[in-house]
C-alpha cells in the first residue's frame, strides 16, 4: 500500500508500525525516524521560520490566516506521480500542516483512487486510536494493538510512580511571543509527570496568554515547548524575546527551574513519542525519583539568557 503522509506526527506512527518502506511521500518537516527526510517531500512552507523571531512569525502566520491563505503550499503534480493508496492528513491545526480542504480536493483532481485519512487527536487515548487506525487500515491491526499497549502502560506505570511525589506546579508555554497556554494532550503529560498543569485544559486548544497571568499563578517550575521548535531553536529565540520585569519573582526563576525541551520531537507532535516527553518532564519535576534529565532530552536555561524589560 503505497502511503503519503501529510503529517510528521502520521509520519511517525507509520513507522512505528513497520511500515517506513510503503511512506512514498512525506512533508518537508518529517525527520524520524534517521532518514525518513530523504523520502519525495510533497509540501513546502511559505514562511521561512529559520531568521524570524516568535513574534514575526506569529504575524505572518495570522496574516496568511485571516487572509484564508495558507501557510503551506502542496506540490499536486508529485501526489498524482506517486500514486498513494493511503493519505493522511489532519483537520486539527491549520498552522500545523496543510489544510483538511486543500487535501481533499488535490485527491479529487490527483489521486482519485486513494483513501483520505483525517487524524484528530485531542487527548493521549486519542492519539492511541489514531495508531489503532492507521494499523487496522494498513492491515497490521496485531502490531498496532501491540504498540498502543506498551505506550499505555508506560504512561500508566509513569502515572502510578508520580502519584507518590508532591506535585509541582508547572506551566508549559507553547509559544513565546505573544505566550501560549498548554492545550491538548500537553496537561495530561504534566499530570502524568507528578505535576499540576497551569491554565491548560486537557483536550482544549491552546490559547493565546498574558505575561501578567503567568506571572500570578508563581508556577515552581517552568517548560519552554514552543510549538514546532528543536531545544536549540528555544534558545537561540529567548534572547530576542521581551520578559517582563516581575518574571524574575516566579518561583521558577528565583530557584532556576526553567527548562528547554524538544517541543517538536516530545510535545507538538501527537505520536508515539508524546510518552517519551512525559517521561523526559518527569525528570525535570521529580530528579530525586525519576533522575536527572541528560542533555539531550532537556536544558536548564539560564537567567543571562533572558533579556528582561521594565
Amino acid at each position: 500500500m503505497p502511503i503519503v503522509s501529510l503529517l510528521p506526527s502520521a509520519t511517525e506512527i507509520v513507522c512505528a508500525l513497520g511500515l517506513g518502506e510503503q511512506l512514498v511521500g512525506v512533508t518537508h518537516e518529517c525527520d524520524f525516524p534517521s532518514g525518513i527526510g530523504e523520502k519525495p517531500h510533497l509540501t513546502a512552507s511559505r514562511i521561512s521560520r529559520e531568521n524570524m523571531t516568535s513574534l514575526e512569525i506569529d504575524h505572518a502566520v495570522r496574516a496568511q490566516l485571516d487572509g484564508h491563505g495558507s501557510i503551506y503550499d502542496l506540490n499536486v503534480n508529485l501526489l498524482a506521480d506517486l500514486k498513494p493508496d493511503l493519505i493522511i492528513t489532519q483537520e486539527l491545526c491549520e498552522v500545523c500542516a496543510v489544510s483538511y480542504s486543500t487535501v481533499t480536493k488535490a485527491a479529487r483532481m490527483y489521486a482519485a483512487e486513494a483513501q483520505v485519512v483525517s487524524l484528530e487527536p485531542h487527548t493521549v487515548s486519542d492519539v492511541l486510536e489514531n495508531i489503532r487506525l492507521i494499523a487496522s487500515i494498513t492491515s497490521v491491526e496485531n502490531r498496532g494493538i501491540e504498540l498502543t499497549e506498551e505506550l499505555a502502560k508506560r504512561f500508566e506505570a509513569l502515572t502510578e510512580k508520580a502519584k507518590s511525589e508532591n506535585p509541582v506546579r508547572t506551566f508549559m508555554l507553547e509559544w513565546l511571543e505573544p505566550p501560549f497556554s498548554p492545550g491538548h494532550w500537553v496537561p495530561e503529560q504534566v499530570t502524568a509527570a507528578g505535576g499540576i498543569p497551569l491554565l491548560g485544559r486537557v483536550g482544549e486548544k491552546s490559547v493565546p496568554t498574558d505575561y501578567r497571568v503567568i506571572s500570578d499563578l508563581a508556577p515552581e517550575t517552568m517548560v519552554f515547548i514552543p510549538c514546532g521548535y528543536y531545544t536549540e531553536d528555544i534558545l537561540r529565540q529567548i534572547p530576542d524575546t521581551r520578559f517582563p520585569e516581575n518574571w524574575r519573582n516566579i518561583p521558577a526563576f528565583i530557584e532556576e527551574r526553567v527548562w528547554a525541551l524538544d517541543a517538536t520531537s516530545y510535545f507538538s507532535r501527537p505520536g508515539p513519542r508524546i510518552i517519551d516527553g512525559a517521561e523526559i518532564l518527569a525528570k525535570i519535576l521529580h530528579p530525586g525519583v525519576f533522575g536527572e534529565p541528560n542533555p539531550s532530552e532537556a536544558v536548564r536555561i539560564q537567567k543571562s539568557l533572558f533579556n528582561f524589560s521594565k
